[in-house]
């Protein structure tokens, strides 16, 4: 061996001058540095073509007068044979070697004096040669620093692992000139859109960005993510397409993106080479679970990719190391959701795995795909009158872009059109929750696609009657109704009837015959108490309370809700309970009680917050802004009236087949425009209008935007005795098994008393409840010592 004491000494390692521009990155950079400040050994993960050895290589030259005997580049992407990983890096630090020593150890010893940054880059394919390397070499050599880029870290007890994510982009559901609040978005600002256009403008040169192309631009680079490799292969493009017709073009990806300089690694210079070898890296198992996994829209949790990956071939029982396998190669991305743990796919990642997967067993998962969502929707059905709902329904939009998939796939399938017809009608309360439009489109397409006379027919007929009553669609309604009721001609199904029967007096209320309505409750309430169905209950005790009250039966009114409200908290259901609540403030309004009404509604409007449900949320909007007039408060109601027309208008739906308010508040609008003049009114009604939702719920709950942060002042509790001494323990950390046990009362019970004490003080935590109870028991003691 040569040693270098002139020859090293002089060197200042091998870095390659960049041959292209360095775009963003600015963040990474700095943690890279940090954490080579203060470890020896950090690895650059993620999936090829997402910029780690950029990013490893200005990190790299950035430090280049930190360490006195250089920043060197070692490049094993074209070594195939772990046992040359040793030479290669001896070969790239020029070292002479002429004896037969061991590789490993002659570098050892080279390095032992040294101070130097070597970049070991692209080691996946060899990670258990280079993780023994490292050890080894940062064993022996305290002033060696090693920076790796590896698709999954080597496992090295040592290593720090930063992993490199895809390129900032503007957020999704806004267009170029606004993010939602107002705010101007400059979509040159976005790293992914600054690299796409300095590559463009590298092979056009009169290419820039424009309000006439950003457009095109941005979706672009959200069509593939932000993975510098593919905007690079994009915008290389521009020599000849318009970015419009890159655009355009991107459904047929691999065949765009094709075209990388000369100079670049073979299997970046196209994006399928770049995945075919990420594909080659995986074992046999991982690549069955990628091309499976790939089979889901948007992501998945662990119990879904045993469900629908696992097969004859595939133990369910290895799913869980393939998933962590495939985690480690940067194939899977893992986001935590809601306290568990989801994977997701980059798209371009997931397009590929469909295209592999289409080569092995696509029918069979999209067969297991549809029956998980179809036990998901059975599940759906089951927590429609239960606990949990918040978490429940939460989950269900997670999964929304699957559950469409599932319904898609069973659309396409002639055997399996019944069973999807049920999985669109088990997600009545998914479609409620925001999507209404597209749950009826769902659920006329597969009635329309199997018209066998079955229960589940009748069942998808009634809740599709009950979504187009909510869109003033009343003939529609008719006829399904009376569709419905022919099928039970022959087909015996009482649970059914009784929601035909609720439903039918939904629509003779809400077209102007409420004597009809009550008919059909009666009905419906007299079948779901022979079925012990305590949802049909609920639901049509809610319904009678609205029509007794159109009626000004005040009394009866009265008494139904009350009911719904005590059926409701023995299943400690809240989807109810909130129509309950805003039932009852309704009546209790037109009693007079404006106090009682504001509160009752309040309520109502926390759970309907909590629940997500907007159609809730607007209906509360539009009892609050009656109670506010009614409190003497015409500007605040004006307000309320603007922020429930903005909402309206973005729901698309009449509150007419809700309740009887809509002579109520025609009324209220006239008097309260003569009241504060029409300028007055108007600018009030704008300023309502123009306020967000979670600023228009604020203001209806007197509270100010961030529900987190909400202090509550300590004074009269508006818990009751038992729900104060479920707060105490709730303080104490005790969980709603531990709180059932101490007061010997259910399970179920305490979860329901949890809820409502965070639905009355608006909080969202148990942690927010355990600050209010010590701030209460310090009120309690300064007023016992005055």
């Amino acid at each position: 061996m040569t040693r270098a004491g002139s020859d090293a000494a002089a060197q200042v390692g091998n870095l390659p001058v960049d041959a292209t521009s360095f775009v963003g990155r600015r963040r990474e950079l700095a943690e890279v540095k940090r954490l080579l400040a203060s470890t020896r050994m950090v690895t650059l993960t993620g999936f090829g073509g997402v910029g780690k050895t950029r990013l490893a290589l200005r990190a790299a030259h950035a430090l280049r007068r930190s360490f006195r005997d250089g920043v060197w580049l070692v490049d094993l992407a074209n070594v195939t044979d772990p046992a040359l990983v040793a030479p290669t890096v001896a070969e790239s630090l020029r070292i002479l070697e002429r004896s037969r020593r061991d590789p490993t150890r002659m570098l050892a010893d080279h390095l032992r004096d040294r101070q130097l940054l070597v970049v070991l880059d692209n080691c996946e394919h060899l990670h258990e040669s280079c993780a023994a390397l490292a050890d080894r070499l940062l064993a022996a050599a305290p002033g060696l620093h090693l920076l790796v880029t590896s698709r999954q870290r080597l496992g090295v007890a040592t290593e720090h692992t930063l992993a490199v994510a895809p390129l900032p982009l503007p957020d999704a559901h806004d267009r170029a000139d606004g993010d939602g609040t107002g705010a101007r978005q400059v979509p040159g600002r976005f790293e992914a859109v600054a690299l796409f256009v300095d590559r463009a403008a590298a092979v056009q040169h009169d290419f820039t960005l424009t309000e006439e192309n950003q457009d095109a631009v941005v979706a672009i680079c959200r069509r593939l993510d932000g993975v510098p490799l593919a905007i690079e292969l994009a915008a290389a493009r521009a020599r000849a397409l318009t970015p419009a017709q890159i655009r355009d073009r991107l459904d047929q990806r691999y065949g765009v993106l094709t075209t990388g300089p000369c100079s670049a690694d073979p299997r970046h210079r196209t994006l399928a080479a770049m995945l075919d070898w990420s594909y080659d890296l995986c074992s046999a198992g991982e690549q069955a679970m990628w091309a499976r996994s790939s089979v889901f829209a948007n992501g998945f949790d662990l119990d879904a990719a045993e469900s629908v990956c696992a097969g004859d071939d595939l133990p369910r029982e290895d799913v869980m190391d393939l998933v962590t396998g495939l985690i480690d190669k940067s194939v899977l991305l893992r986001e935590d959701q809601a306290a568990r743990a989801r994977y997701r796919q980059l798209t371009l990642v997931r397009d590929y795995g469909l295209r592999r997967l289409a080569d092995q067993d696509m029918d069979a998962t999209r067969r297991r795909h549809f029956a998980y969502f179809q036990e998901e929707g059975v599940r759906t059905a089951r927590h429609a009158f239960a606990p949990q709902q918040v978490e429940w329904f939460a989950r269900l939009r997670r999964e929304h872009d699957d559950l469409r998939a599932a319904l898609d796939h069973a659309l396409a399938r002639s055997d399996l059109r019944q069973a999807g017809l049920r999985l669109a009608t088990d997600l009545l309360f998914h479609w409620l929750n925001g999507y209404l439009n597209e749950g009826r489109e769902w659920l006329d397409r597969l009635l329309a696609a199997d018209t066998a006379p079955t229960v589940t027919r009748a069942d998808a007929l009634w809740a599709n009657a009950w979504l187009a009553v909510i869109q003033t669609d009343f003939e529609a309604a008719r006829t399904m109704l009376a569709q419905a009721r022919s099928i039970l001609e022959t087909v015996d199904s009482p649970s059914t009837l009784g929601y035909v029967e609720l439903f039918s007096g939904m629509l003779a209320t809400a077209t102007g015959d409420t004597d009809a309505g009550l008919a059909h409750y009666a009905r419906a309430l007299e079948i779901h108490r022979a079925n012990r169905n305590q949802q049909g209950i609920a639901s049509t005790l809610i319904r009678s309370s609205m029509a007794h009250s159109a009626l000004g039966d005040s009394a009866r009114a009265v008494e139904l809700a009350d009911e719904a409200l005590t059926v409701c908290a023995a299943a400690g259901d809240s989807w109810h309970r909130a129509n309950a609540l805003l039932a009852l403030g309704i009546e209790v309004w037109r009693q007079g009680d404006v106090a009682r009404a504001t509160s009752l509604e309040r309520e109502s409007l926390r759970y309907n917050q909590r629940l997500d449900d907007q159609v809730g949320v607007a209906l509360n909007l539009q009892v609050l802004a009656l109670t506010a007039a009614s409190a003497g408060r015409p500007a605040r109601a004006a307000g309320l009236f603007g922020a429930l027309d903005t909402l309206s208008r973005s729901l698309g739906v009449s509150l007419t087949g809700y309740t009887h308010l809509s002579g109520y508040q025609d009324r209220c609008v006239r008097e309260l425009r003569a009241t504060l003049g029409e300028d007055a009114y108007a600018r009030a009604f704008a300023e309502g209008a123009e306020r967000g939702h979670d600023h228009a719920v604020a203001a209806a709950l007197q509270e100010g935007p961030d529900r987190r942060s909400v202090h509550r002042p300590a004074g009269k509790s508006p818990l009751t005795p038992r729900e104060r001494e479920i707060a105490d323990l709730i303080a104490q950390g005790r969980t709603n098994k531990q709180i059932a046990g101490a007061l010997v009362i259910a399970q179920r019970t305490a979860e329901s008393h949890v809820e409502n004490i965070l639905v009355k003080l608006g909080f969202t935590s148990r942690a927010q409840v355990a600050a209010w109870t010590a701030e209460q028991d310090r009120a309690d003691e300064g007023r016992g010592d005055g």
